[in-house]
């Protein structure tokens, strides 16, 4: 049937998504919680490929270890059952009290190392069941008055934790890459590390910048009024596009985690167009929750709307690349260097003593148009079914 998942897609969801009761900060949980090993079997009843996880979505922070390894040892269990991998993991360094200023950047020295500790352990949880990819997202890594935290000084800390791990992970001799979630605000005023473009920058000054890529947020990056889609491009450029959180989310909300293409068509066409133009080959995550109205099978319903909705895009995306029409208006836009060629790439001294000499008609640059409308017009009649 068409539009159905498949291995090859790598679609993953977290226990966290799927296993969301719909508790908001207005209303209590409307859903009954399932069982890790029930929310893998949901996600095989659907089609997913993978199931990601934080430590304690897994593992209650306060299970003993007996109680750890039987519940890991039931997890694998509905792993190898039902063929779904784990290619993600990460810590939640946010619930519990003891976060409540932050983990990596609080001012309390005890926290910051129980937060090292707290990561590791995941880092072995994570591994154990084969994730590739750890997660970071620093959701109480802020404040909500600068006269709580020298950013400096927590920058540093952040960066110092960050370096700890890396040397961690080096040592046990893990296969394990980190990838770091920005988010502007919420459940802080102001989150440290805002944006993809922040955290690519700050990955530059870590001992292992090489061990060290984003994972970028439809949500968060929306939440900042931001394009999600140059974000994605800039970190695919630098070569950090280590995973990547799909989702929709009204420009300038809360954090609404809608089910993938379910509010901004347009911007989610061209993020699938770009990840399938450029060859993304990682897994393709859903970090998204069912409405509150939802019950269990309305669930299973946001979850094949994820996955169907990146399929139907993806066909989107080889019809605009196949489109005849389309292409002739983007030759015409691109263009052939030409003339110019000379002048272009690379410096040169002579090059640039010939295009200082070289002779421009600015008027007539000035009078040239791009048909973009055009263009714009047939991709939203592509996207409404019309070609």
């Amino acid at each position: 049937m068409a539009y159905e998942p498949r291995p090859e897609h790598k679609f993953s969801f977290g226990l966290w998504t799927v296993g969301n009761v719909g508790r908001d900060p207005f209303g209590e949980p409307v859903r009954p919680a399932l069982s890790p090993v029930e929310l893998v079997h949901l996600l095989a009843e659907v089609g997913a490929w993978g199931v990601n996880f934080h430590d304690n979505d897994l593992v209650p922070i306060d299970a003993t270890p007996v109680e750890r390894d039987r519940i890991v040892r039931e997890f694998q269990k509905a792993l190898d059952d039902t063929g779904l991998v784990v290619p993600m993991a990460t810590t939640n360094l946010f619930s519990d009290p003891a976060f409540r200023d932050g983990a990596f950047t609080s001012n309390d020295p005890e926290v910051r190392a129980y937060a090292l500790q707290k990561t590791m352990r995941a880092i072995d949880l994570g591994v154990e069941l084969g994730a590739r990819v750890y997660v970071f997202w620093g959701g109480r890594e802020g404040v909500e008055t600068d006269a709580a935290k020298d950013p400096v000084e927590a920058l540093k800390r952040y960066r110092e934790c960050l370096n700890f791990l890396c040397e961690y992970v080096l040592d046990q001799g893990y296969d394990l890459k980190f990838a770091l979630e920005a988010k502007p605000n919420e459940p802080r005023g102001d989150i440290y590390l805002a944006t993809t473009g922040h955290m690519l920058a700050f990955i530059e000054t870590l001992d292992h910048p090489e061990m060290v890529g984003v994972n970028p947020e439809v949500a968060h990056e929306h939440m900042a009024g931001l394009n999600f889609m140059h974000g994605v491009a800039q970190a695919w450029d630098a070569g950090k596009l280590f995973h990547i959180d799909l989702n929709d989310q009204n420009f300038s909300r809360y954090d609404q985690d809608f089910r993938f293409g379910s509010h901004n068509i347009k911007q989610a066409f061209w993020l699938v167009q770009f990840l399938e133009e450029v060859g993304y080959d990682g897994p393709r995550h859903f970090d998204a929750h069912a409405y509150r109205t939802s019950d269990h099978e309305d669930v299973k319903a946001f979850a094949r709307g994820c996955m169907r909705t990146y399929l139907i895009l993806a066909e989107k995306a080889a019809r605009f690349r196949e489109d005849r029409e389309i292409q002739e208006l983007l030759a015409e836009i691109r263009g052939e260097e030409g003339a110019m060629a000379p002048y272009l790439g690379s410096y040169t001294r002579e090059r640039a003593q010939a295009l200082k000499a070289h002779p421009f008609d600015r008027a007539a640059l000035g009078r040239r148009g791009k048909p973009y409308e055009a263009l714009d017009q047939l991709v939203v009649e592509l996207l409404l079914g019309v070609r």
